[in-house]
């Protein structure tokens, strides 16, 4: 009987759409991401259900949005027990998988050390949430530095206090730029968490375990995550005068400004992203993606040496995107732009997808769950939301999804705790804030990156209330799906 795949899932942490080289970013270098293209497919408008981490990430491990999932925003004591079986690793190790994790879970409070498990499916467990906090309890990659020699409280910054998270901007050590120099670098790049989690990462698939056991690999490193801090050897690549700069127009301040005079959830005050710091913080951000590129390489080049590049199903995708100055905002909050909801997603198996294809169909993150199932030929239960990709992957169709959503429930520890909700098709974006009596719409052929919003112009009053419908409907249809009918009454 033949080997069930191994499936080898890389997730990112705040990487938008936008930053792969082969993908049409002339100004990033990610080689080893360029050629892993060549080898699968690229969905160009895949969208998280959540921008905002743990909401996100258990929307993608379950295959169901997150209100659906009762995950809705950062800082829960932990996942909900009673969902523990529908976690993906969960699924695959009660089919007889071994089952590992590197790096970040976020699938609760990762605040106060290693976060709370239920019964998730991780025989390995290599715990790192970030590169801070090396004394907290469970950091596995701090223990890693200790044994190389270093200091990691003075190689790491210190850690994010949970009590003031509400001054993310203001804080340095969460969202600021570490401008890494000669004389004063940040973490070098073989003691960094990016690093360390592809050590780990292949450590876990040279275990020993059972013959023909197939296996099941997360890797999550924090980057390109703020703060902005990458190695001097990534940073000192780019020119920054080169650099585009944010998609920003002046006329976004008085739309921020509307939103912020509303109280609407976010983690940074809208300013206008002009100057060198711009730049600077562009060029930091490219740079962390570049060592993850250079890192999700090397963890590639292992699996061809070892033999099991082509019976593995690779994943490389990220959990949310980051507004790096786009309307003048930075990290992530209750916004629905392209460069925080839409992300990369590079789906390879080369003994059964296609390979070289760009997509342009839209699709969700709560589709990859199906996906996998399918494509070990597993059923997929009755509780799932996502639509299989399988036929897109192996070529039987283009199409797939009529609409994409995406859904902010209070995901943040912030005062109003918004609530708010967005739909997606082919050219239409709607944002519904709601009891905030706004919405918003894009035409998103026109005005790609968002600045004109139609909402309050009597020419597309007729279009706003048919999306307002679709996306109420929609919002409606992502209740939890109930177990079936084993009577007609």
């Amino acid at each position: 009987m033949k080997q069930k795949p191994n499936i080898l899932w890389y997730c990112t942490d705040q990487q938008r759409f936008d930053t792969i080289s082969a993908l049409g970013n002339n100004y990033i270098h990610t080689p080893n991401l360029d050629k892993f293209l060549t080898g699968g497919t690229a969905f160009t408008h895949a969208y998280c259900q959540s921008p905002i981490c743990t909401p996100s990430r258990a929307s993608f491990l379950t295959g169901m949005y997150p209100s659906a999932v009762s995950v809705n925003g950062n800082g829960i004591e932990k996942f909900p027990p009673y969902y523990q079986d529908r976690l993906i690793p969960n699924i695959l190790e009660r089919f007889g998988y071994d089952c590992g994790l590197v790096g970040k879970l976020h699938l609760s409070s990762a605040a106060l050390g290693q976060e709370k498990r239920v019964a998730d499916g991780y025989r390995y467990f290599q715990y790192s949430h970030d590169h801070k906090g090396p004394n907290t309890f469970g950091h596995n990659y701090a223990e890693w530095i200790r044994k190389r020699g270093e200091d990691p409280e003075l190689l790491m910054q210190k850690p994010v206090n949970a009590s003031n998270y509400r001054d993310a901007e203001s804080r340095r050590d969460f969202g600021g730029l570490y401008e890494p120099s000669a004389t004063e670098d940040n973490i070098p790049r073989h003691l960094h968490q990016t690093f360390w989690c592809t050590d780990k990462a292949i450590d876990f698939i040279q275990k020993n375990r059972a013959i023909d056991q197939p296996w099941f690999l997360s890797v999550n490193p924090f980057d390109p995550h703020p703060p902005f801090d990458p190695p001097l050897f990534y940073y000192e690549k780019y020119n920054q005068q080169q650099l585009p700069g944010a998609n920003f127009r002046n006329a976004d301040l008085d739309h921020q400004k509307k939103l912020v005079d509303l109280g609407i959830d976010f983690q940074s005050k809208p300013k206008a992203p002009i100057g060198q710091q711009m730049k600077k913080i562009q060029a930091a951000y490219y740079a962390m993606i570049e060592q993850v590129d250079t890192e999700f390489g090397r963890l590639l080049d292992f699996l061809e040496r070892i033999g099991q590049r082509q019976n593995t199903i690779v994943i490389f995708m990220s959990d949310h995107g980051e507004m790096l100055g786009d309307h003048g905002l930075f990290l992530k909050g209750c916004r629905f732009y392209e460069g925080l909801v839409r992300v990369p997603l590079i789906i390879s198996y080369p003994e059964k997808y296609q390979k070289s294809v760009i997509s342009e169909a839209l699709v969700e993150l709560v589709d990859l769950v199906p996906t996998l199932l399918d494509c070990i030929g597993l059923e997929k239960p009755f509780y799932l939301q996502g639509q299989s990709l399988h036929s897109l992957l192996s070529g039987y169709t283009t199409k797939h999804r009529q609409s994409v959503r995406c859904e902010f429930y209070g995901a943040i520890d912030y005062p109003d705790q918004t609530h708010a909700t967005m739909y997606r098709d082919d050219r239409w974006k709607l944002v519904n804030y709601h009891r905030k009596d706004v919405c918003e719409l894009y035409d998103l052929v026109e005005d790609p990156w968002e600045h004109e919003d139609l909402s309050e112009i009597p020419k597309w009053e007729k279009k706003k209330w048919e999306l307002l419908t679709k996306s109420f409907d929609e919002t409606v249809l992502a209740h939890p799906p109930m177990s079936p009918r084993i009577q007609p009454y």
